[in-house]
């Protein structure tokens, strides 16, 4: 069984990584479905449709036109009379994984950059949203090497999968540039309920709204939200020349000022609350991962409490 630790880059002062990445945790992590699902798993999740499957719906009396190698000899035997097994449908769980790759994800002043959590994160869902034969596609937004994957099977094939697209991304064009686009992309690919995790910092215009009540009206959406804490207070360093990865304007603040300090924490709080709130509107499953500390414990727990 590939590990995760086989599947994470040699970590570098510039690309630190997602950290350590236990497999006990992985195995741990698990979701539920907030709807009911078109493609379902049997043995994971129980589908509402008859068909060829392992899980027996009921026993009832052969009639023409019947697979005559769904007979139940027992029951036939028992009764004098033909009778036909009817099974649940084994279904597969479909999940996607919006994976923001803009540069904004490129920062980071505690323990790693934004990116490097993203990373994990896709690592994680690839445990958890290939296991028994559950598959996973990919959508990524925000830079130049764009690219959207079809659903795939197994998880050892997937995660090294994501391993060459981290190293070798294919080619532009096949993904999206923005969030919203992103959204809409993966609402055009997924042909059945699925779940869909949205990993990003969020930030920029929030124009991604509508196509995010269109996708969360038709799937389950969980939205992972990674922050650095130096993006919601100002140390006071002196003057700073602060510049926004996504467009490069540049804007000169002097951190002495108390007041600025304390403007720009109430600013960038009551943002941040306006992007949760979007998410609850929408009823989105929304949780908050730092660059800091151990956010990987921090998902498990948020996946059981969703459980629960």
């Amino acid at each position: 069984m590939t590990s995760a630790s086989t599947l994470l880059a040699r970590p570098t002062p510039s690309r630190p990584g997602p950290g350590p990445m236990p497999e006990g945790l992985l195995r741990a992590l698990d979701v539920t479905i907030g709807r009911r699902m078109e493609g379902l798993l049997a043995g994971d999740f129980r589908s509402t449709h008859l068909g060829a499957g392992s899980e027996l719906a009921m026993v009832r009396p052969y009639a023409p036109g019947d697979d005559v190698r769904r007979i139940d000899w027992n029951v036939t035997a028992r009764t004098n009379e033909t009778h036909v097994r009817i099974d649940l449908a084994e279904r597969v769980l479909v999940s996607w994984l919006v994976l923001d790759s803009s540069p904004s994800m490129q920062f980071g002043t505690a323990d790693r950059r934004k990116a490097d959590v993203a990373e994990g994160v896709a690592i994680a869902v690839g445990h958890l949203a290939t296991r028994r034969g559950n598959r996973l596609g990919v959508v990524t937004f925000g830079d130049e090497s764009t690219y959207a994957l079809p659903p795939r099977q197994g998880r050892v094939a997937l995660l090294g999968l994501l391993r060459a697209l981290r190293e070798q991304r294919p080619g532009p064009g096949t993904g999206a540039p923005s969030l919203g686009a992103a959204l809409a992309r993966a609402g055009s690919l997924a042909h059945q309920r699925s779940l869909v995790v949205v990993v990003s910092d969020f930030r920029g215009p929030q124009d991604w709204r509508p196509p995010l009540l269109e996708l969360a009206g038709h799937h389950d959406v969980v939205a992972i939200e990674i922050r650095d804490p130096r993006e919601q207070e100002l140390p006071n360093v002196g003057q700073l020349w602060l510049v926004d990865p996504e467009t490069g304007r540049q804007l000169h603040v002097n951190t002495r000022s108390r007041k600025l300090r304390e403007r720009f924490a109430v600013a960038a709080a009551a943002e941040r609350a306006q992007v949760a709130q979007v998410f609850a509107s929408a009823g989105v499953r929304h949780i908050v991962l730092t660059t800091s500390g151990d956010w990987l414990r921090a998902l498990v727990v948020f996946l059981k409490r969703s459980r629960a």
